[in-house]
């Protein structure tokens, strides 16, 4: 029988180790598996690479694993904002390395590991301090930047229902880097509000099925109706 939940949320990020690069999901706030982030600062993981959207909002979340002192590189699309103190704490200090995406070409790098593909061509980023050593090339005479696959580890991601299969469905605005993230990782871990039961979710509704999924966890944080 396949089961994929796991009865708490330690033991869902137990395993990852020191060096680990982790997809962690979420825009700003929305949709950040803040209890999984929780979890894997009291595991004590450190010298992470973590991958998204931006670079921690206030002291919580994922700020709090910049604060702790986990993180040795961070890959985003926004570090700076007007609550990302611990953030810039950290780079002006030199204490944490950034790389910084444009978030199209985030989306893009992530989709390419989840698709297998080499790599893909993008202007975006084009005779800019972005494109340094990167490979270029003129395509019906449009100029196009050579961005890697951005493959992680693991991936954090928050759902808003799932059963023991793996199956995902999203709330509104949470759904964002989710989806993508847990077909980019070798191990994705999702926090969902509600396990159900098989057959209880739509199959027309399933965003992410089950086979890009390895751990299913219930940390209720938002209603389930």
């Amino acid at each position: 029988m396949i089961d994929k939940t796991i009865a708490s949320i330690a033991q869902a990020v137990a395993d990852i180790p020191d060096g680990a690069t982790v997809m962690i999901g979420g825009f700003g706030t929305a949709g950040q598996p803040a209890e999984l982030i929780d979890a894997l600062i009291e595991h004590g993981a450190r010298d992470l690479v973590i991958v998204n959207n931006n670079a921690g909002n206030g002291e919580t979340g994922l700020a709090a694993l910049l604060k702790a002192r986990r993180v040795r590189k961070i890959v985003c699309s926004f570090p700076r904002q007007a609550d990302s103190q611990v953030f810039d704490a950290l780079y002006r200090a030199g204490q944490i390395e950034l790389e910084l995406v444009p978030q199209g070409n985030l989306a893009a790098r992530i989709q390419a590991a989840g698709m297998g593909l080499g790599g893909i061509f993008t202007p975006t980023g084009y005779g800019t301090r972005l494109a340094q050593g990167k490979e270029t090339r003129e395509i019906d005479g449009r100029h196009y930047v050579l961005e890697l696959p951005l493959k992680a580890d693991f991936a954090l991601i928050k759902a808003h229902r799932g059963d023991r299969w793996g199956n995902l469905v999203y709330r509104k605005a949470a759904r964002n880097f989710g989806p993508i993230m847990a077909m980019a990782a070798q191990v994705t871990i999702a926090q969902v509000a509600q396990v159900v039961s098989l057959g209880e979710l739509d199959p027309e509704a399933i965003v992410t099925p089950g086979i890009f999924v390895q751990r299913v966890v219930q940390a209720a944080q938002e209603p389930v109706a």
